[in-house]
């Protein structure tokens, strides 16, 4: 039988595997926000504190993203995320068993919240970038709209069963199943047969890997776009979400069972969202996907500032919902789709830090002004505020051309000098930058074209973790010129090469033509002489042998 287009991914047994655990996962999530807002608007029924509650989920991504991306980057994603799991049911556990015992307060929710939110903050980076790992490139879009459809059937159903176990048994027992679904997403990971891959260098460590992560993002456009206008998506989508609990209680004046009802309508747009955008994408672009998707959701948050009856509501989040999957799901994919595998999951990172932060403000700012200006009437500033944001962010492109993988590109430049014998076992372990200088010779004719050249492999130098980079031309033979860049120390030298895409190396290949013949790259170690007057080891006994390059050019 052939599978939808939509569910096309589900044909790889692991990630099949594991995205029924996460849809499992997400339930009990459902089944914890849905529990934590509407009883925080029993302990404090105040718009601020309320959403204070969407806050405290959302600030641990935004506060430990970058980390933990690092982490999913340079340690086994398989262990690391057994170990995030491991954290998130033990806040998940002591939260129900406080609330079983009659002893939460609006203090411990918002604190055990926050404890969550610390698991999920950490969790999500690594489960992002084994997506790729997962299934084939050609399924990846579709694989990260599947993770959405599977996020929004949960919600569709998850608030309502959150509202009947709340009329059944309290929050405490809707926070108890949440304890329950985390134990399958920790059996999944656990029989996961994850590949490992081996790059004969030593792993990174923990601040050179966010600062690499950093530079990457820093020097890639797409990357950046797609966190402008996810986070320009975000800010005003976060009204819903911040003051939901509240407005139906107080304005609509009903009870848990309808709050689920109205919170799973958004849950049914955005399976139906997700279902559809197969046929989306083959008609629009990913920016216009992202406009129309913010129009939809803009549309259903003035729908329900303009009700007082539960039946316009709950239209209004299936028209929210419509738009809230398709819209991160386009932009997630933008930025993903560029980003290679040794730092997917710290530009994921990042990326989120931008739509959590987002979020995150969001929740403050709604929650301000819902308690000055009435809940209503937040929900249509919201509206106005995104169709605003919208108009002013679309410039910002997502429509990044990645070529599909080629055949290993010629070598893009000469090889360097092998180190000299005296330092060779040293430097691995020496912390010193490694400058590195190519030499050019460019026609007058050519120089407009070294130039668009050199603004490309500015990006790509960065990109593959040089710390300054700067090209220069000589004074007195305006034909030559020498471009320098500085990596942290030997490792990342030798990480640069496989740093490279093959764009990258393209780019670089294209830049070869205007090097020297005669003249090898060059590299320099650099050297602090107080400290190495203190090591009691004897000097080289060539000064010049310091260099990694040509002699008579060694520099301290």
């Amino acid at each position: 039988m052939r599978l939808p287009l939509a569910l096309v991914p589900l044909r790889n047994g692991t990630f099949r595997s594991l995205w029924t655990a996460s849809v499992i996962g997400w339930l009990g999530t459902w089944l914890q926000n849905t529990g934590a807002g509407w009883l925080m608007t029993t302990l404090a029924p105040e718009p601020f504190i309320v959403a204070m509650v969407q806050a405290a989920t959302i600030m641990p991504v935004f506060l430990l993203a970058l980390p933990g991306g690092a982490l999913a980057d340079i340690v086994d994603r398989r262990v690391y995320l057994l170990g995030t799991q491991a954290w998130t049911i033990t806040a998940a556990g002591l939260l129900a068993t406080l609330t079983v015992l009659h002893l939460m307060s609006a203090g411990w929710l918002l604190a055990l919240t926050f404890a969550i939110g610390i698991g999920t903050a950490l969790t999500n980076p690594a489960w992002g970038a084994m997506v790729p790992e997962l299934v084939p490139r050609e399924d990846l879009v579709q694989a990260i709209a599947l993770n959405g459809i599977g996020f929004n059937l949960t919600r569709a159903v998850g608030p309502a069963i959150a509202g009947l176990l709340i009329v059944i048994g309290g929050a405490s027992l809707a926070f108890s199943m949440y304890a329950l679904s985390i134990v399958a997403v920790i059996a999944a990971v656990a029989v996961w047969k994850r590949e490992r891959r081996f790059t004969g260098l030593p792993r990174e460590h923990f601040l050179s890997a966010i600062r690499a992560g950093v530079r990457f993002v820093r020097n890639t456009p797409a990357v950046r776009a797609a966190m402008v206008r996810t986070a320009a998506y975000a800010l005003p989508a976060s009204a819903p979400w911040a003051l939901l609990p509240l407005f139906v209680r107080r304005d609509l004046g009903l009870g848990p069972g309808m709050y689920g009802l109205i919170l799973g309508m958004m849950g049914i747009g955005g399976v139906t969202s997700g279902m559809l955008l197969p046929m989306v994408r083959g008609r629009l672009s990913r920016g216009a996907t992202v406009m129309g998707c913010t129009v939809l959701s803009c549309l259903g948050m003035a729908v329900v500032g303009a009700s007082r009856h539960w039946i316009p509501v709950s239209l209004g989040m299936l028209l929210f919902g419509l738009g809230w999957t398709s819209a991160f799901a386009t932009i997630q994919a933008a930025a993903q789709l560029v980003c290679p595998s040794w730092v997917r999951a710290r530009a994921l990172s990042i990326y989120q830090l931008a739509q959590n932060g987002a979020l995150t403000i969001g929740s403050f700012c709604w929650g301000w002004v819902g308690g000055s200006i009435g809940l209503a009437d937040t929900f249509l500033a919201a509206a106005i505020v995104g169709l605003v944001l919208m108009l002013v962010v679309r410039f910002f492109s997502i429509e990044a051309i990645v070529r599909e993988p080629a055949p290993a590109a010629a070598e893009p430049a000469p090889r360097p000098e092998a180190p000299a014998p005296e330092l060779a076992p040293l430097l691995r372990s020496i912390r010193g930058r490694i400058m590195e200088m190519a030499y050019y010779r460019v026609d007058p004719l050519q120089r407009s074209d070294f130039l668009r050249l050199m603004n490309e492999v500015h990006q790509i130098r960065g990109r593959a973790g040089a710390v300054f980079w700067q090209v220069y031309e000589d004074v007195a033979h305006p034909e030559e010129w020498v471009e320098v860049w500085t990596v942290e120390s030997w490792t990342d030298h030798l990480r640069e090469a496989m740093r490279l895409s093959d764009e990258d190396k393209r780019v670089l290949t294209a830049l070869a033509v205007f090097q020297y013949d005669a003249h090898r790259p060059t590299r320099y170690l650099a050297v602090d002489p107080h400290e190495h007057l203190l090591a009691h080891q004897p000097p080289p006994p060539r000064p010049e042998r310091l260099s990694i390059g040509p002699a008579g050019e060694a520099q301290a």
